[in-house]
């Protein structure tokens, strides 16, 4: 069975609550997600994964609200998150999406998911060599490969963004899946102020649902200003800080062996 799980959290150390910021039209950016991926032809099953935090208990709520399922896991640990969510509902493939992507397109990760059973993979992605836009995400994988990933990764980056050991190691059979024409220079994610008041430009200029991809472009060819919003953006800001705690976390275990 193929599970879509959205990683979402009040806690965004860059944006805090933005997952339940409200666009023009009132509702909240995990809203957009989660209707997004409603169009999806490959996907039927969609729970929201969070944290056990008392500040993610409106990230319940919405699920409640909205008649989504709810998980509930560890906040740092997202990898043992996914494993244990992925396990509870029983998917034996699991498609990732994270809740700062709104304006994910069903289309991009029903194409994500043709290639990854297209042969015998065990991981699909469109963002190993990025040719679409920040926001845009789609990584699929089986269950027993994020099992394997669940035992053996050990380094804070790769427990904190669930699929850094899948990508870079264990020896897994691996598809990325590119687009046409190179746009990744666009962002469509959410992580700073500058992202979010993009998002409601982009959500007040296009009345179709779902937005696809094409639709957002030709926007930005008729307004081309507003690609100015947010361009300053570092893309991999968050996964830089990650690979710091992996410094401090590596100096720690080998201080631990001298002390032995």
């Amino acid at each position: 069975m193929i599970g879509c799980i959205i990683q979402a959290r009040m806690g965004s150390s860059r944006l805090p609550g933005k997952v339940l910021m409200k666009s023009e039209n009132g509702r909240p950016l995990l809203y957009h997600v989660v209707n997004q991926l409603r169009y999806c032809a490959k996907v039927k099953n969609l729970v929201i994964a969070t944290t056990k935090n008392q500040e993610d208990d409106e990230i319940e709520k919405f699920a409640n609200n909205n008649t989504i399922n709810i998980f509930r896991g560890s906040e740092k640990d997202v990898l043992d998150r996914y494993f244990r969510c992925a396990k509870k509902y029983s998917f034996s493939t699991i498609v990732r999406i994270t809740s700062d992507c709104p304006l994910i397109d069903p289309q991009i990760v029903d194409k994500v998911i043709e290639r990854f059973f297209s042969g015998n993979y065990d991981y699909a992605t469109n963002t190993l060599i990025r040719t679409f836009p920040m926001g845009t995400d789609v990584e699929v994988f089986s269950f027993s490969a994020l099992e394997r990933t669940w035992k053996n990764a050990q380094l804070p980056s790769e427990r904190e963004h669930v699929t850094p050991y899948l990508r870079n190691k264990g020896n897994f059979k691996i598809i990325n899946v590119e687009n046409d024409k190179n746009i990744s220079n666009l962002r469509l994610a959410v992580d700073r102020i500058e992202d979010f008041e993009l998002i409601k430009e982009i959500l007040k200029n296009i009345s179709v649902i779902p937005i696809h991809l094409e639709d957002t472009l030709e926007l930005f060819s008729r307004k081309p200003e507003l690609i100015e919003i947010n361009k300053h953006i570092n893309h991999n800001e968050g996964f830089n800080r990650s690979l710091k705690e992996d410094q401090e976390f590596m100096n720690k275990q080998k201080n631990n062996h001298k002390i032995v």
